[in-house]
């Protein structure tokens, strides 16, 4: 998904924007050490901008430097996620969101006494407090005025003041005085942030708060599937509780299905039929991003529906004790040559 850089007093990331007006915006502020070897912050800001919101990605870090490590852009502060939120209530919409992976969670959260526009907050792996990154120092910089350090795939440079705007104290206060919803999205086998967190995320805040467990997910989120399972979680929650998005269009006439384009330059098709909305993209090898089924497994999906409802019919009609109904089929390109009805002789024919 093509993101247009921007810059703003101390911080700078991308925008990126749904193919028709903004329905909505949030700010999403990726993982500080994340750098570009996790799918997680695309990912969540895709399942955002499908849905029609304008998004902020708000990063902290730069690629592996040619030959070394790479390192932080700029050192994080809380000041950046508010930058942020008034640039992009400048340049698209109030943020309504805010989405925040690992500390980024947890500056999102310190941001919020100064942010009141805000209705939703989601915390991907992150910290309830500085305690557990000080633990992750070394001994000699934990009260040092700056401190770097290797975390996973990227290097973090945190200074002071930031670790004291993101105290356990003025974090639980910032977030018990919040009156919006709050998801929390929490992967057990965290090595870098304990399940305790998101335990004291959910019973710190203000309304009841939802909790879903990453299972099987790292810290960053590397795995595309995990990555995309948190998108999936993220999108619909983001859509119920901040705008209904695509729900206040008319439904579309029976018989009529209407298919737009997801975003300007990418292959992800946002498909209505009625009051439902699906996904079409293509895989990652043929230049699309896997955000749903291809054309092709949408056709064999339709077909292999119509052929479970065909034989559930029929034997309800014949009074057949038929207990269920599973269909499964294969989709192939098969060589012209094979098909002994085929006009053509050379290519490739589809087969089912």
């Amino acid at each position: 998904m093509p993101g247009k850089a921007i810059s703003f007093p101390g911080g700078g990331g991308s925008l990126e924007l749904p193919s028709g007006a903004p329905v909505a915006s949030a700010v999403l502020v990726s993982c500080f050490a994340c750098l570009g070897h996790s799918p997680g912050p695309a990912r969540l800001a895709r399942s955002l901008v499908s849905r029609g919101f304008a998004v902020l990605r708000l990063d902290f870090t730069e690629g592996p430097a040619q030959g070394g490590d790479g390192g932080p852009d700029t050192v994080p502060s809380v000041d950046a996620v508010v930058a942020a939120s008034v640039w992009l209530a400048a340049h698209a919409r109030v943020p309504r969101l805010l989405v925040g992976h690992s500390l980024g969670g947890t500056a999102v959260v310190a941001s919020l006494p100064r942010l009141p526009d805000v209705a939703a907050v989601a915390l991907v792996n992150a910290p309830a407090g500085a305690n557990e990154v000080r633990a992750l120092l070394p001994p000699g910089e934990r009260d040092a005025a700056e401190s770097s350090f290797m975390l996973g795939p990227g290097r973090l440079r945190l200074g002071r003041d930031f670790l004291t705007a993101i105290d356990e104290a003025a974090v639980a206060k910032a977030l018990g005085a919040f009156p919006g919803a709050l998801l929390v999205l929490h992967a057990p086998e965290d090595r870098y942030v304990a399940l305790d967190s998101a335990r004291r995320w959910v019973t710190g805040a203000r309304r009841p708060a939802s909790l879903v467990m990453l299972d099987g997910a790292d810290h960053f989120l590397s795995r595309p599937e995990d990555a995309a399972y948190a998108a999936d979680v993220l999108g619909p929650w983001a859509a119920r509780h901040v705008a209904p998005v695509r729900e206040r269009e008319a439904p579309l006439p029976e018989g009529q299905v209407e298919v737009r384009e997801a975003s300007e330059g990418g292959l992800a098709q946002d498909i209505r039929v009625g009051t439902h909305r699906l996904r079409a993209d293509e895989p990652l090898t043929l230049g699309g991003q896997d955000s749903g089924p291809t054309p092709y497994g949408l056709l064999a999906a339709a077909l292999g529906a119509c052929t479970s409802m065909t034989v559930r019919m029929y034997a309800d009609r014949h009074g057949w004790p038929l207990e269920r109904v599973r269909v499964r089929l294969d989709h192939d390109r098969v060589h012209a040559k094979d098909c002994a009805e085929c006009e053509s002789r050379v290519g490739r024919v589809d087969g089912l």
